[in-house]
């Protein structure tokens, strides 16, 4: 697959060491002509020195022939722009954005440009690493629209003995397992809680902190 990336930096640099690990051919436009010659001594890649919010510059990246285009510079309207262009003037299939301000991600999907932003992600990394003893795992999924987290049941917990149908949880939030004695269980409105059974709930990254509230009494 052709890969063109806007942007530099180290996402830029990861990101397109993974893709030629996969075998991919990644083109990079970086706007700073000293990273550009640390990219292409450092990377089997391509390196066009210019603005990739430039059509011309695209062009000359071999945009016209790229089946994906990755927008990652720090400027969310550049991002924007450039998936516009790959679309509209270059139909690149694939485009993706990324969102530095998570305010903006709406807007890109209401503009057809699918967009992924890394705060609730790192949010859910921080909140794993605050050493909350109750939750043990945080896995953003669905470009960190959807979390799931495993809880702990410990005998602090205002669940402990709990039916599942008497947890009043928010609205867009679900246990989606129960792992008791090490036997995983599809969960019933009759399953009831213990403590040290393992508890899946999916949630969003707004009702996140009431949720874990409600399952463990603690505040995040």
């Amino acid at each position: 697959m052709k890969v063109l990336i806007i942007g530099g930096g180290k996402l830029a640099y990861f990101l397109s060491r993974a893709l030629i690990k996969r075998r991919n051919q990644v083109t990079i436009v970086n706007r700073t002509l000293d990273e550009c010659r640390t990219l292409a001594k450092r990377l089997e890649v391509t390196v066009v020195h210019g603005d990739g919010s430039d059509p011309q510059i695209l062009e000359e990246a071999g945009a016209s022939y790229m089946n994906a285009v990755f927008a990652i510079t720090p400027n969310d309207e550049d991002n924007l722009v450039i998936c516009q262009l790959a679309d509209f003037q270059f139909h690149v299939q694939r485009r993706l954005a990324l969102v530095n301000d998570p305010d903006n991600e709406e807007i890109f999907q209401k503009l057809g440009v699918q967009a992924i932003s890394t705060t609730p992600i790192l949010s859910a990394l921080i909140e794993e690493k605050a050493g909350l003893e109750s939750i043990t795992n945080i896995i953003p999924v669905g470009e960190g629209k959807i979390i799931l987290t495993e809880i702990v049941v410990r005998r602090s917990s205002p669940v402990v003995g709990k039916a599942l149908r008497d947890i009043k949880l928010p609205e867009n939030s679900l246990i989606a397992s129960v792992v008791h004695k090490n036997r995983p269980l599809v969960p019933r409105g009759s399953t009831v809680l213990h403590v040290k059974d393992k508890i899946i709930v999916m949630t969003l990254p707004e009702n996140h902190g009431q949720v874990i509230k409600i399952l463990t009494g603690e505040r995040i």
